[in-house]
């Protein structure tokens, strides 16, 4: 199996203080090893566009934190400037803008397909965006907002913010996060859906980074097996897609995407 020149990435000592002193949240609270070497891999991920946007979930660490951390990763010669921290609701995206506009654009002509979950449906239904156009105004607006971005040049990774008080987040998350089926749902009815005791296909994406380490988890998502076969198209597309991506790039490689069947009695979106 081949992999990248270990001289072209620093050591993993070195990628690992770098989360725990800018990520930390104490020294009796400093993320695992593994975390910090998973989160860098993903960072990379994100900026060789093998993933639009990575949410940064790990602790409770805010944009501040995260822009100090990828500059820490750019200092070691790990990342050139290209990423930005996209602030939504209370949560931190590190996003690369170029990919994300791009991802967004073909999703605008219809390159994904969306599952409504919502609770007072009887079973999973496929969506269109044609037909949640509320969705395509929200994605219209987050394109708007990634190209008028202009370079903050007294930070090596700016940041925004975007206004999301009536955004169903799950759904928006999907989209940036580059899910090929995000669920979505009518937030006038909670946050309850209609998969539980659903028979779900999980399907996972999985990428060799460094030697000796775990692979890096670039996508996790499900899809109601019933709607698998009405899906297939979109699935495999993206598929083709991302395989094609991962070509462009040598710091990773072995793709895998594998898939499984859960039933779980209750589903939290």
């Amino acid at each position: 199996m081949w992999l990248p020149d270990p001289m072209s990435t620093p050591s993993p000592q070195l990628l690992v203080a770098a989360a725990q002193q800018t990520l930390g949240m104490g020294k009796t609270r400093a993320l695992p090893r593994s975390v910090c070497l998973h989160l860098s891999g993903e960072v990379l991920a994100v900026a060789r566009g093998l993933k639009p946007a990575l949410l940064y979930d790990c602790n409770c660490a805010g944009a501040s934190q995260l822009q100090s951390f990828l500059e820490e990763l750019q200092g070691l010669g790990f990342l050139t400037q290209g990423l930005h921290i996209l602030e939504i609701g209370e949560n931190s995206l590190i996003v690369s803008p170029e990919h994300v506009c791009r991802h967004l654009e073909r999703v605008l002509l219809g390159s994904i397909a969306f599952v409504d979950v919502s609770s007072s449906l009887p079973h999973p239904s496929v969506r269109s965006l044609d037909q949640l156009q509320h969705l395509k105004a929200l994605i219209a607006e987050v394109i708007t907002h990634l190209q008028g971005l202009q370079r903050d040049l007294s930070a090596a990774v700016p940041c925004s913010r975007l206004c999301s008080s009536d955004w169903n987040l799950c759904t928006v998350f999907g989209i940036l996060l580059g899910y090929p089926v995000p669920y979505t749902f009518h937030l006038n009815q909670g946050d309850d859906n209609c998969l539980a005791l659903t028979p779900l296909r999980v399907f996972t994406a999985r990428i060799s980074w460094l030697l000796g380490q775990p692979p890096v988890l670039l996508y996790s998502f499900s899809v109601p097996e019933s709607l698998f076969p009405a899906l297939t198209d979109i699935l495999n597309t993206w598929e083709k897609d991302l395989r094609a991506r991962c070509r462009t790039q040598n710091d990773f490689t072995d793709l895998c995407i594998s898939s499984e069947i859960v039933t779980l009695p209750a589903v939290a979106l």
